[in-house]
């Protein structure tokens, strides 16, 4: 008797357990975690229809009611796929539509051209910092870099290579250099040295599941006295640990000051820090890039600055092959400030905007490779830098450009070396390193 009322719960629990219907190619889990159709994709916008019934009614419309179309957009906006519809993330979108016709619109005049490659920068900032503020993860400069390479290729091969001015080894380079650029962003794209807390992995949950936790987000620790509502740092000591909660290191030394990551739950090891974004510490987090769409870090940072000096390479030869080619009997230097005749033909105004667009870029991307050359050679990551000038504990040098905290500087050749057997080995820091 005791035997079968035993196994009565068991059986009343495994039927009660609901089996998980797979899904077709065009059904999901919406934002609410309820089974959703892509043909249903207009159905039920109650926010849309209030938004629009007072846009015609010329009443203002509440930032709230913004950003739950938005969200209603980003969730519903999906494409038929095995096993389910995937999400399309709309910030991949505007580059695909808006570079082609700025540069084209830029091609008609040389005013217009020189209002729209001004406005570029200035909307690409704008939004920049309208994401950072708001500490989201956006794939529009991902999808702007590799959108503007394949579309300055594009241009090349149908506007410049036609004319006969470049042969078949400059154009095998310069598609060498645009396939090694893409390779290296592969690799900076990989995982920049996330630490991992193993008491939080959770391998028992579906791919639905794990998509709608993540539109969730992760469950806000409680019961953390002095913990930073904005996701900051915060450095304890033993005492100050949160009962109930396991302190889990992640390759720190025994000796020196712990840094406790309130977020992961973890110990960090020296120089690495917690990124907001990213909702993860990074082993000697250099700075989250988001032109890769992740962080920079001590697994990536070698990839990160191949592909920034590939791309610098590229991008030179690119521009001197088209000036050559549009410009002819001019230097480079010369043709890009002084090309007349340029705007008489469409064909080789698109190649002098394109180039000036390339250019442009060029130049951020240039800043951004001496600013690491600099901070490599004084072995300082951009996170460092940051703290140092809050802080005023840093050295600053050639009007603020080099900041040297000389807290991990070992000489010009040492600090290089470090930096070239990153990710290969244990670093062992000296005692006076550890935070």
């Amino acid at each position: 008797m005791t035997k079968k009322g035993s196994m009565k719960p068991g059986k009343k629990n495994k039927a009660e357990e609901p089996e998980l219907e797979p899904l077709c190619c065009c059904e999901y889990l919406d934002r609410n975690g309820e089974k959703n159709h892509v043909a249903a994709c207009l159905c039920d916008c109650q926010d849309l229809d209030e938004g629009c019934d007072r846009w015609i009614t010329c009443k203002s419309v509440q930032p709230e009611t913004y950003e739950r179309i938005m969200d209603t957009i980003s969730d519903r906006l999906r494409i038929p796929w095995l096993r389910g519809a995937r999400k399309v993330n709309i910030s991949l979108l505007p580059p695909l539509f808006l570079l082609p016709v700025f540069l084209r619109v830029a091609s008609w005049h040389f005013l217009l051209g020189v209002v729209v490659l001004t406005s570029l920068p200035v909307l690409a900032l704008w939004y920049y910092y309208l994401t950072h503020r708001r500490k989201e993860q956006t794939l529009f400069f991902l999808s702007l870099g590799l959108f503007s390479l394949g579309y300055m290729y594009y241009v090349f091969l149908q506007e410049v290579v036609p004319r006969g001015r470049v042969g078949p080894t400059q154009l095998a380079l310069l598609t060498c250099g645009l396939l090694l650029i893409l390779l290296a962003l592969c690799r900076a794209k990989k995982d920049p040295g996330y630490l991992r807390n193993p008491a939080n992995d959770d391998r028992s949950l579906s791919g639905s599941q794990t998509e709608y936790l993540n539109r969730t987000g992760p469950e806000k620790p409680k019961g953390f006295p002095g913990a930073d509502p904005a996701g900051g740092l915060n450095n304890r000591g033993p005492k100050d640990e949160p009962k109930g909660c396991p302190r889990t290191s992640a390759g720190s030394p025994a000796t020196g000051k712990e840094d406790w990551c309130a977020k992961c739950r973890l110990v960090r090891p020296a120089r690495a820090w917690h990124c907001r974004i990213c909702g993860a510490c990074v082993r000697r987090m250099d700075h989250h890039c988001v032109w890769i769409n992740s962080c920079v870090g001590e697994s990536n940072h070698q990839a990160f600055m191949l592909a920034l000096l590939v791309f610098l390479l590229t991008s030179v030869y690119g521009i001197t092959l088209t000036l050559d080619t549009i410009c002819t009997d001019r230097s480079v230097f010369t043709a890009l400030f002084y090309c007349p005749g340029v705007y008489a033909n469409y064909s080789s105004a698109l190649c002098f905007t394109c180039v000036w667009y390339s250019v442009i870029v060029m130049g951020g991307m240039a800043y951004i490779f001496l600013i690491q050359l600099i901070n490599i050679s004084y072995n300082v990551t951009e996170r460092e830098v940051q703290q140092a000038l809050r802080q005023k504990t840093g050295r600053r040098l050639l009007c603020g450009l080099i900041v040297d905290t000389g807290q991990y500087n070992r000489g010009f050749l040492r600090n290089w070396h470090q930096f070239s057997t990153l990710g290969t080995h244990p670093f062992h820091h000296p005692a006076e390193d550890i935070v």
